[in-house]
């Protein structure tokens, strides 16, 4: 991995996602394991304002935990804020609370610099134009019904919640989005039936040999675990928030035509075209109501999408 690889996905998380201007400041949030993708960050942010500034800390212990405040202080007084991390900062109250005050900001979590290069060497335009069309097809809906070859059979009430596109092109105050970016998503008010993970889900990564992993779900909330090591980051949480560790947070629709196989990055996987991810734990950053100190996504593969009965063209 060269430093100009690293450069040149780096100016286009700067340039053409995040349209950072001289009269920006923007702070780059990283930690111990992901300096080499902050700097980089840092570098080409540099390039663009004069207020720029590097923030590094020792790596969170779960995604979803709060950083330190000193973190979140430096999210919420930038205009733009980057944020390369190990653990994930997205559904955190310090990059919440930093969009609403008009920061816009893309969180990067768990990026490696093989998934910095793959995710960011794409057409955000496109990857945008892809996340329009299937909102188009779902926004309306009052079900969406989820069901696939391996066993997935759910279906999903939105009811008052909205329907988000997470594009990648973020240039509006309060805007946010991953990066890499490409995906429609809710945290639906509740939903019912079973999901199985058969694509990617931490802390087993890519999963391979046709492992499965089976979720049973009743009334908005995960009531069965197959797998006992992602059953025991949940019980981890129920320790401290009670029955909302097992909130189902959210369903979403991969859009980055960019992505045309599974790596075992959530972070790149989750956005893959033609896929769907469904997560656990929670929501309060997506629209839901739900607070809990996790947020566990599993990709599933070969999904077929229907809403309100209709079958829902996905991006391939």
């Amino acid at each position: 991995m060269t430093d100009d690889e690293l450069r040149d996905a780096a100016e286009t998380a700067v340039g053409q996602c995040m349209a950072i201007e001289p009269d920006d400041s923007c702070v780059v949030v990283t930690d111990d394991e992901r300096i080499d993708i902050g700097e980089a960050l840092y570098d080409a942010a540099s390039d663009a304002t004069g207020d720029a500034t590097l923030l590094r800390y020792p790596p969170g212990d779960q995604h979803g935990e709060e950083p330190p405040a000193a973190v979140a202080a430096a999210m919420a007084a930038a205009d733009v804020f980057l944020a390369p991390t190990t653990k994930s900062l997205s559904h955190t109250r310090a990059r919440s609370n930093a969009c609403e005050g008009g920061a816009r900001g893309a969180t990067l979590p768990g990026i490696t610099e093989d998934v910095f290069l793959a995710g960011l060497d794409a057409d955000y335009d496109a990857i945008s134009q892809h996340c329009l069309d299937v909102l188009e097809q779902v926004t309306e809906a009052s079900v969406i019904r989820v069901e696939t070859p391996s066993g997935t059979d759910i279906t999903f009430e939105p009811g008052a919640r909205e329907w988000r596109a997470d594009t990648g092109i973020v240039h509006e105050a309060g805007g946010f989005s991953n990066l890499p970016a490409g995906e429609v998503f809710v945290s639906p008010e509740t939903a019912d039936g079973t999901y199985v993970v058969d694509g990617t889900m931490m802390p087993h990564g890519l999963l391979e040999g046709g492992q499965q992993l089976r979720f049973d779900v009743e009334d908005g909330y995960v009531t069965d675990i197959s797998d006992e090591s992602v059953r025991e980051q949940v019980e981890a949480g129920a320790e401290q928030v009670g029955r909302d560790a097992y909130n189902l947070a959210e369903l979403g629709i991969g859009t980055n035509v960019g992505v045309d196989h599974l790596v075992g990055s959530v972070l790149l996987d989750e956005k893959a075209a033609g896929t769907v991810h469904v997560a656990i734990g929670d929501d309060a950053g997506i629209g839901g109501d739900t607070e809990a100190p996790l947020h566990l996504d599993g990709i599933i593969k070969d999904p077929t999408v229907y809403a309100d009965g209709e079958e829902v063209k996905l991006p391939r």
